[in-house]
């Protein structure tokens, strides 16, 4: 090893004594940072990774590696100095060795200049070093593959020209090999067979932070091949320059070379045997995203029968798609092991398999895409199958492309294709089906824990038709459910009238007061019903059709809220129409659409909407989300209120203001949510004004400006403080809601005040807060004037801090309707056509009753696990929000829908999903920095890259004459003795 390291550190000090090492590193990091800041665009591509510096290397590596490795051979056969390295007592493969290390420790201190870049990332941005590490050591792996193949060619001639073409087209033969250019032409088995070959594809591997023993194995059989040839290179050259060279010898020789061929056969044929290890890997990422969680495992636990997940992939189809299909066949091999033998796995190509095709068409739905590819010699069009099937009973989900992978725009033609976050979305796809309702099934198999239904029911003689049916209806129900329950469910039946303690027990408790048929009939009685398992309590309110089969759903429907899993029901508020913050023709016109959400929330719920103008909320929902409430009347007040004191969770995301986009101003007009009141009675506010924050995300705003005396007004992309840019420091990590958003924009939200002494016997956290420098401002005209203020086109208040933007509050609720009639009863009695006679008693004529009589009363006040989500926007969840940001991104923004997501899984205590929700490839954004800071920014990388090459020349100097001093000193010692 001495005599290994000894040639190291000659060859190293030849390359540091010419400008050979300096012309090789500078050419590396000019390259690098070129790459960098302008070909990959790092600021505009606004993703806080390392990509841009490695996308490049395996080509930059090629060319870099050729030039350094074309004098190390070739030059010494040249100069005739090959014989003399012969003669020396060193074996041939120590003088190899030395000579790579040495290339090898060039490469290295190139690459350790590179380290100011991923801390730049790390500075403005949530870097995630996992993969930063596995490109790192990719590039090492890399590199000395391409050294060895030099070495190998470099052995080959005396002339370096020849060594430098020679390396660049074998470096490149095996680059090209595992490229799309080729595997998209030879189908899925001969394209992952190219794949397994090419060096380029090994490297997207490692650099997406998984350290494979099958990628590791790959390059090193690469490097130990090439170097056993040079090796045997350099050994049959000193064989040619033996004068006496007798016959035995001869066969020694070549058997030397025999047995070289079989050690290098042996070393690339391992690689065909470990692709069938897929086991000995590591997952370097923040989370371990490429590796299947616990999660997953716990939802492939519970499978009773076979589950089939089906993937329908073309060998021929779009180029940017064929290199992420062996990614999804991994994974889907992960689930396969995962499931220990409950998941069946299959890979098929429909256009090989007509029958397939046709049943992937008529029972599931799934069609070809047409995908426009251009080739060399022509452009055209594809028909591909890119989706994946997952099934389980008769349920199943289809999973197409557009689920499952995710687009940044990095040109006009020039697109950047990635899984988006696969694992959530198959496991997405199991839950749906495993949990699924299906008629006729077990209602309390995901039960694990005894359920208690206490119903408070008058005595029949006192209840109003129908009830005293219903009652019975209700008790033979009750019986029913307990003999299939299997002492998972049990109940009792009691007459609060006629125990006082009771009664008052269960207002106190649960709030419940007792029912009147009418204002004009106020006989009380009760008929309510809860559902309790241990502190978790839920009410089980009256079907609207009083009969046996509503009484059933609505039991169903409360049990269901108790099984994690189950599919859940969401009751949806929205506008029917509002102003439109960005009209097809330009500002102003059109309507807020929330399509987006909609769709998103019905891939993962059962959805309902509703306009609660009844009063109420759909008995079957679970949960009450209402999105930019307008002058809503009583009766949906009364339903909001109602659901809340029932237990239930409401999330609420309103502002008080609206903004107009017409007129080619921006403004913003008070918009009455009808909501003031009843959130000040929990202690909460919104308003006055909206939050402005100099951490912002960038909007089109029309910018007028003279020209040649006329006024022109363009549209530009500038920073707008009306849109907050929340960061980690502004998500609360206290809950699973905002935990690993990473970053969220609300646009045009208001601030939300929080009364700590109205809430103090509640829990509450803080989901979203502005930065510290933020302020608000009540002006209605909200257009930036970036002549007065031209760093951010308004004024800074004076009101400087963090502003509370989403707040969830949990606990016991006081109602607004306490100690009032139910606004249903008065509206009955408003619609009704009787009068009253001057006594105060009804006239028989015009006495009316309803067919189906309404009863409503009261609840004042909620159990403690009633939960209020407040976020002070809407507008963040419309379709041209999520727009806007996804053209600044240049990439799918999908923050807002994640955060509903997971607050309703959160709300409804199914949060198996939120550990993988919101891992997507591109949810790591920059922190917002201006114009000069990305200049600084970009100038310092160039000075610290002349500052490191400069490091390493003095470095060399002064070890240089540190080598001179210990010669002259030896010198000194033999002459002086």
């Amino acid at each position: 090893m001495a005599n290994i390291l000894r040639i190291t550190r000659k060859e190293l000090s030849s390359f540091f004594g010419s400008p050979v090492a300096y012309l090789f590193i500078g050419a590396f990091l000019a390259a690098t940072l070129f790459v960098f800041f302008w070909v990959e665009a790092f600021f505009s591509r606004n993703i806080a990774d390392t990509r841009p510096l490695f996308d490049w290397m395996p080509l930059l590596l090629i060319f870099l590696a050729a030039a350094l490795t074309m004098r190390l051979w070739s030059e010494e056969r040249r100069a005739g100095t090959l014989e003399l390295l012969a003669t020396l007592p060193v074996p041939t493969w120590r003088l190899v060795l030395g000579k790579f290390l040495a290339a090898w420790a060039l490469v290295a201190i190139a690459l350790a200049l590179t380290l100011p870049l991923p801390l730049t990332v790390a500075l403005i941005g949530p870097l995630d070093w996992g993969p930063v590490v596995g490109a790192y050591l990719a590039t090492l792996l890399l590199a000395a593959a391409y050294i060895a193949i030099g070495l190998f060619v470099s052995a080959r001639t005396d002339n370096p020209i020849v060594a430098l073409i020679g390396t660049t087209l074998v470096a490149a033969l095996f680059y090209l090999i595992g490229s799309p250019a080729l595997t998209s032409l030879a189908g899925h088995g001969g394209g992952e067979l190219l794949r397994l070959l090419g060096s380029g594809s090994r490297f997207e591997s490692i650099t997406r932070g998984v350290i494979d023993l099958r990628d590791l194995y790959y390059y090193l059989s690469l490097v130990g091949a090439f170097l056993l040839l040079s090796v045997d290179t350099l050994e049959r050259l000193r064989w040619a320059t033996d004068p006496a060279l007798d016959p035995p010898r001869r066969i020694a020789h070549h058997r030397w070379s025999l047995l070289t061929g079989l050690a290098v056969a042996n070393l690339l044929a391992a690689n065909l045997w470990l692709h069938q290890v897929d086991e000995v890997r590591a997952d370097l990422t923040r989370g371990s995203v490429y590796s299947l969680s616990e999660t997953t495992q716990t939802y492939l636990d519970q499978l009773q029968e076979p589950l089939l997940i089906r993937g329908y992939f073309s060998a021929e189809t779009h180029p940017l798609l064929a290199p992420l299909v062996p990614q999804l066949r991994d994974l889907l091999r992960e689930y396969q092991a995962a499931g220990n033998g409950r998941v069946v796995v299959e890979l098929i190509d429909p256009h090989n398999d007509p029958e397939r095709e046709r049943e992937a068409g008529e029972q599931y739905g799934i069609q070809p895409v047409a995908f426009q590819t251009a080739s060399k010699y022509q452009a055209g069009v594809v028909n591909s199958y890119f989706d994946i099937l997952v099934k389980y009973g008769d349920s199943h989900e289809v999973l197409g492309f557009q689920e499952l992978i995710d687009v940044k725009v990095r040109g006009e033609t020039d697109l950047d294709v990635v899984l988006r976050n696969p694992e959530y979305d198959i496991t997405r796809a199991i839950k749906k089906v495993l949990y699924g309702w299906q008629a006729g099934g077990d209602l309390f198999a995901g039960i694990n824990r005894p359920l208690r239904l206490r119903a408070f029911v008058s005595d029949p003689s006192v209840l109003p038709e129908p009830l005293p049916e219903l009652r019975a209806e209700l008790e033979t129900l009750l019986d029913e459910l307990a003999a299939d329950a299997e002492g998972r469910f049990g109940w009792e039946i009691t007459d609060p009238t006629s125990d006082p303690p009771l009664e008052q027990a269960i207002a106190e408790r649960y709030g419940l007061q007792p029912l009147v048929l009418s204002l004009l009939d106020p006989q009380p009685f009760y008929f309510d019903m809860v559902l309790e398992r241990g502190e978790q309590v839920q009410a089980v309110p009256l079907p609207e059709q009083l009969d046996a089969a509503g009484l059933r759903r609505s039991l169903s429907a409360a049990i269901k809220r108790f099984t994690p899993g189950v599919l859940r029901s969401i009751a949806l508020y929205r506008p029917e129409s509002s102003p439109s913050m960005l009209g097809m023709d330009g500002f102003g016109g059109g309507n807020t659409d929330y399509s987006l959400l909609e769709e998103v929330l019905q891939s993962s719920f059962n959805l309902i909407p509703t306009d609660l103008r009844d009063g109420q909320v759909p008995e079957q929902a679970d949960l009450l989300l209402v999105i930019e409430p307008k002058d809503l009347d009583e009766r949906q007040r009364f339903a909001i209120d109602q659901f809340l004191m029932q237990g239930g969770t409401v999330i609420l995301a309103t502002t008080p203001l609206a903004v107009d986009l017409g007129g080619g101003r921006i403004r913003a007009v008070e918009q009455p949510t009808g909501l003031e009141d009843w959130l000040a009675g929990l202690g909460l506010r919104l308003g006055p004004g909206l939050v402005l924050d100099p951490q912002n995300t960038p909007f089109p705003i029309p910018v007028q400006r003279q020209l040649g005396g006329f006024l022109v007004e363009e549209i530009q992309m500038l920073p707008y403080p009306y849109f907050p840019d929340v960061r980690d420091d502004g998500l609360s990590d206290a809950s699973g809601i905002t935990a690993g958003l990473g970053q969220l924009t609300m646009t045009w939200a208001a601030p939300i005040s929080l009364d700590a002494e109205a809430n103090a016997g509640r829990q509450w956290v803080r989901l979203i807060e502005s930065s510290a420098a933020a302020w608000t401002r009540a002006d209605s005209d909200v257009q930036p004037d970036l002549e007065a203020y031209p760093e951010l086109g308004f004024e800074r208040g004076d009101d400087t801090g963090r502003k509370l933007l989403g707040v969830l509050i949990e606990g016991r609720f006081e109602s607004a309707f306490s100690d009032q009639p139910s606004p249903l009863l008065s509206d009955l009695q408003r619609d009704s056509n009787a009068s009253l006679d001057a006594e105060g008693a009804l006239t028989d004529t015009e006495t009316q009753k309803p067919e189906s009589p309404l009863l409503s009363s009261v609840v004042e006040h909620s159990p403690s696990s009633a939960r209020l989500i407040l976020l002070g926007s809407s507008s963040f969840l419309s379709d041209t929000a999520i727009s806007l940001a996804t053209e600044a991104t240049q990439s799918r923004y999908l923050a807002p829908l994640t955060l509903i997501q997971n607050a309703i899984d959160w709300s409804l205590e199914d949060r198996g999903l939120l550990t993988l929700r919101g891992r997507g490839q591109y949810n790591r954004l920059l922190e917002p920095v201006g114009r000069e800071q990305r200049i600084l920014l970009e100038t310092l990388n160039y000075l610290l890259a002349l500052g490191g090459l400069a490091l390493v020349f003095a470095l060399h100097r002064r070890l240089h004459r540190r080598r001179e001093q210990a010669l002259a000193a030896i010198l000194e010692a033999k002459v002086g003795g």
